[in-house]
Parts: C-alpha cells; structure tokens; sequence
C-alpha cells in the first residue's frame, strides 16, 4: 500500500555529536532518502551546516542527500552543495529573485530540483515552475526550528497542489510535525513524500518509528 512512499529522516534532530553513524542508523532502518536542513540565520531564525558537513557525511550512505535550502541567497551556494554530493535540492521561493534561474542552475549541475512553500506562500506561486522541479516541499511549520506543531490549514494547500500537478511525475513532499497522527492526513491530501525528525528519531527506536510512520500513512491513503 505505501511501497512508493518516501520516508525522508530530518537529521536536523539527530546526534550531532555522531553525525554520521546516525546517518548510517536511518538508513539501515529503512529511511529512503536523507533530508538535510540547511538554515543561514538569515532567511530564517536558526544556522545549521554547511557544505562541508554535507561532504563529511555523504560517505556513510547510498541514500538520495534530500537537501533543502532555508538560505538567501541561495545561487552562490547550490555549485558547493552540489560538490558536496547532494542529489536533490530544494529552493524556497522566497529565497531570491528568479526562481526559474535557480532550479535551472539546480538541473544543469546534475541534481534533482525542488521548490518549497513556507505556510504564508500560495500555491500559485509555483505555477509556472511546476515543468521545471522533481517535486514540491511544503513546509506545514514555519521554518527555522525541529519540534514544531503542524499547521492543519496547510491540508488545503496539499490538495491543491496535487491538484495542479494533474498526471505530471512530481512528488509532494512534506515537512513539518509529521508523525504517526499527521502522516496519514497529509497523504490523504496529497502527499507522498514525508520529512520526519523528532518522528523518527524519538527514543532511538528508528526502525519502528519508520515502520510506524509508513503503516500511519496506509491508512491516509486508502482514505485518499
């Protein structure tokens, strides 16, 4: 039932003092890709890692590096990240001034463009991208901190999304207080891919955690 759902650990909420055994611990739990949060204290309230880190990581799994700029600008960084080997990169559309220009610049150095909308961001500002991305992250928090609780009203801006990208192969990713009672509402609307920090890595339990989270989601989707 949940076979083509993505499952993409937060590693914002992670050990930071082993960094990359637990990059290694989710992926061997069954995570799908590995979501990196990138934060300047700038664009918003909080500074993470950089391009390095990235690096310094990417030995300790196969898994897709799902990197997601909370950054601006955004453009002098995407070629680093991209060293670093990250395979999807993630842009806000708040972030700069040509959005177009920037998930071109994402696709012409080999990685899988996506774009994302924080809570205040309509749906229609991504209408005439949709042809140029791998998917779209919504963000049902604000962004800037783990932890945070889920904004119901951005059910809506799900299923209107997933109403835009009618029969094209783009993937609606999710971040934000998913966990074993938000998963299935957001796949209901729409959604087939999750960003999980505390969701996942609560208690140290990863393999139950993602199996919990995928099992929550089946029921989202029979109700779809």
């Amino acid at each position: 039932m949940t076979q083509d759902l993505i499952i993409a650990p937060s590693i914002l909420s992670a050990d930071f003092a082993r960094l990359g055994e637990e990059v290694r611990a989710v992926d061997e739990a069954g995570a799908d890709w590995i979501h990196i949060d990138i934060m300047d204290g700038h664009f918003v309230p909080n500074i993470t890692m950089g391009p390095d880190v990235v690096k310094a990581i990417r030995p300790h799994t196969k898994k897709p590096f799902d990197v997601h700029l909370m950054i601006a600008p955004c453009d002098p960084f995407i070629a680093a990240f991209a060293e670093a080997g990250a395979d999807i990169v993630t842009v806000h559309v708040a972030a700069g001034p040509h959005l177009d220009r920037s998930l071109q610049l994402i696709r012409s150095l080999g990685m899988k463009p996506g774009v994302s909308l924080t809570p205040s961001t309509p749906e229609s500002a991504i209408a005439y991208v949709l042809d140029k991305v791998d998917h779209v992250l919504v963000m049902t928090v604000n962004p800037g901190f783990g932890g945070q609780t889920f904004i119901p009203e951005q059910l809506r801006k799900i299923r209107a999304i997933r109403e835009m990208i009618g029969r094209r192969p783009i993937h609606i990713e999710v971040d934000g207080g998913i966990h074993i009672e938000t998963a299935p509402l957001v796949v209901e609307a729409g959604a087939d891919a999750l960003v999980s920090g505390s969701g996942v890595f609560d208690g140290g339990r990863y393999a139950e955690n993602i199996a919990a989270l995928r099992e929550a989601a089946a029921a989202g989707r029979i109700a779809r």
